[in-house]
């Protein structure tokens, strides 16, 4: 999977493409960890526009991404959703627990 992160106007964009599963839990630790980590960023949006697939461990990070933002005092959305990663999403209830557009 390849990431890209930009920062601008106090959010970072983590853009997000192919498979997003167990195998890129390094490089999307690394990507959410560059962020959380800058003091200018209010809020981190994940855009799935380029994801086909996500697993359990992929809604796993994203639930410790959520944990973790909340303790710095930082927001998590989701964008770009569709298609079946839409519907892994609505199934696990995220709607609950993020902002999803």
């Amino acid at each position: 999977m390849k990431m890209n992160v930009l920062n601008t106007n106090g959010k970072a964009r983590i853009t997000l493409h192919g498979r997003f599963d167990f195998n890129t839990h390094r490089d999307f630790k690394s990507s959410c960890d560059s962020v959380l980590g800058a003091t200018d960023v209010a809020t981190i949006e994940i855009d799935f526009g380029q994801v086909v697939y996500l697993d359990s461990s992929a809604l796993g990070m994203l639930l410790l991404l959520k944990e973790k933002a909340e303790h710095v005092n930082k927001s998590v959305t989701l964008t770009n959703c569709h298609g079946t990663v839409q519907q892994v999403l609505e199934i696990a209830n995220f709607g609950r627990l993020f902002t999803i557009h």
